[in-house]
């Protein structure tokens, strides 16, 4: 995804560290107010009709509902997601992580936004505000699951602290689970569902983001920087340099390097040359 890379380049720092905490913190002020303060959830929810007449505090603060306002399942909840959340994190880097959620939120307000507009034109004001209903970050939160679940599909997790049970598996009964309330929920429960799965696909079936961030290809750049680090002191601290036309990653740093198994000695080269050069024997 080199849209992605650059984007990180230019906009990388502005990034926020342990998202995850302040997502899942959200939750639990959300549902203090669920259960003590009830009224005041109304002045929170996702309602394209208010946010238009100037309520726009309602573009954020919806995502302080809860997916649940039961206390044990919130416990239950909040335990998972960290774990996941963070994980992610580290796999990816805080700043796909960010792009990862804060798309996941902005494809939500989009299609809540269209969903109302399609109603307002068809059937009028009173019954698109009515048929929106209330929107949570359920399937955002799913949607970390399944980005989870797709780069370590074999983990195995304790499910309720007692059962083990594979990703893979869990992930295929999330996905039925989505497919069963898209059949018989209403229709912001299937605009919901589906900016959460656009979100997903975007960043899993777009380009190669699923294969480089993969356990396997995680292990095999480790062992690689491992090898091949004490070859590595060239001019101005580059790690790589290609033995061919001379570039470190200082000159180009979407350039990737490998070494070739059929030189002899410690050659490396970019992948400009990495399959053209002459073999040293």
């Amino acid at each position: 995804m080199n849209w992605l890379d650059k984007l990180e380049r230019k906009l990388g720092r502005y990034a926020i560290p342990n998202l995850t905490v302040y997502l899942l913190g959200g939750y639990v002020i959300g549902f203090l107010i669920v259960n003590l303060m009830p009224v005041l959830i109304t002045w929170l929810t996702l309602e394209p009709a208010l946010i238009l007449r100037g309520q726009v505090w309602r573009l954020i603060s919806w995502v302080l509902i809860p997916p649940t306002a039961n206390l044990i399942s919130l416990a239950f909840l909040v335990l998972l997601y960290y774990s996941l959340g963070t994980a992610l994190e580290r796999t990816w880097g805080t700043f796909r992580y960010n792009v990862y959620i804060f798309s996941g939120i902005l494809f939500t307000v989009l299609a809540t936004f269209g969903l109302y507009g399609v109603l307002y034109l068809v059937y009028g004001a009173s019954y698109a505000l009515s048929s929106v209903g209330l929107i949570s970050t359920n399937y955002i939160t799913m949607s970390i699951f399944l980005a989870f679940a797709a780069i370590y599909p074999d983990m195995e997790v304790m499910l309720y602290f007692i059962l083990p049970i594979k990703m893979k598996w869990m992930a295929l009964v999330y996905a039925a689970m989505a497919l069963y309330y898209f059949i018989t929920g209403g229709i912001a429960t299937r605009v919901a569902i589906a900016a959460s799965l656009l979100n997903f696909v975007i960043f899993f079936l777009s380009g190669r983001n699923f294969r480089r961030f993969g356990p396997k290809e995680q292990a095999r750049r480790a062992k690689f920087k491992k090898q091949s680090r004490p070859h590595m002191t060239y001019t101005g601290g580059a790690r790589h340099r290609c033995a061919v036309c001379g570039r470190t990653e200082l000159d180009d740093p979407s350039l990737e390097f490998r070494f070739c198994s059929k030189c002899r000695g410690n050659y490396e080269y970019c992948q400009d040359h990495l399959f053209t050069h002459e073999h040293v024997k």
